[in-house]
């Protein structure tokens, strides 16, 4: 999604709208999480007030992510409301720690701005409401098993056993 500096700067205070579905498929080799990413709806308009350009506009789509517990795939739509600021003055520099983006060029790439938000929205975690994936789940494998509480409420730890032992002799009366 590429705009034009000059023709930003024709529309003089009155924002341009925008509207368009952008493919950023390529952000599945930058995150192992996301398995699978369809083409974003983005929606919006820009602005331009003397050297500075301010995008405001929203990102909608779907990603399908691994379930935590089955890791069967899980489909999460998202919505992303996102401002970008960027500045055609060629006295800003890189270096500077503002949230301000220098333009390099008479062109405004937004797509690399649409991925990071896009990464920055995946969720730490998701989980699957497909009961037969939760069915056939493993369970157990070579050097662990699933664990939950009810399971292990009355299981006792192999490795504390022999203390077990030990309180059960302590509450039997002495016979001496």
């Amino acid at each position: 999604m590429k705009f034009s500096v000059q023709k930003l700067k024709i529309t003089g205070s009155e924002p341009l709208h925008f509207e368009e579905d952008v493919d950023i498929s390529d952000v599945v080799q930058m995150n192992n999480d996301i398995r699978k990413i369809d083409p974003v709806h983005v929606k919006g308009f820009a602005t331009m007030q003397g050297n500075e350009i301010t995008f405001s506009f929203s990102v909608d789509g779907t990603m399908i992510l691994p379930c935590a517990r089955t890791l069967v795939d899980v489909t999460y739509p998202f919505h992303i409301n996102a401002v970008e600021v960027f500045s055609v003055s060629s006295y800003y520099s890189e270096g500077d720690e503002s949230e301000i983006h220098p333009v390099h060029g008479e062109m405004l790439d937004l797509d690399p701005y649409i991925k990071e938000n896009v990464l920055l929205e995946v969720p730490f975690r998701v989980f699957s409401d497909d009961k037969k994936a939760q069915e056939n789940a493993l369970t157990e494998g070579e050097g662990w098993e699933l664990s939950s509480e009810k399971k292990t409420e009355n299981k006792i730890d192999p490795r504390l056993q022999k203390l077990q032992s030990l309180l059960k002799d302590d509450d039997e009366p002495e016979n001496r």
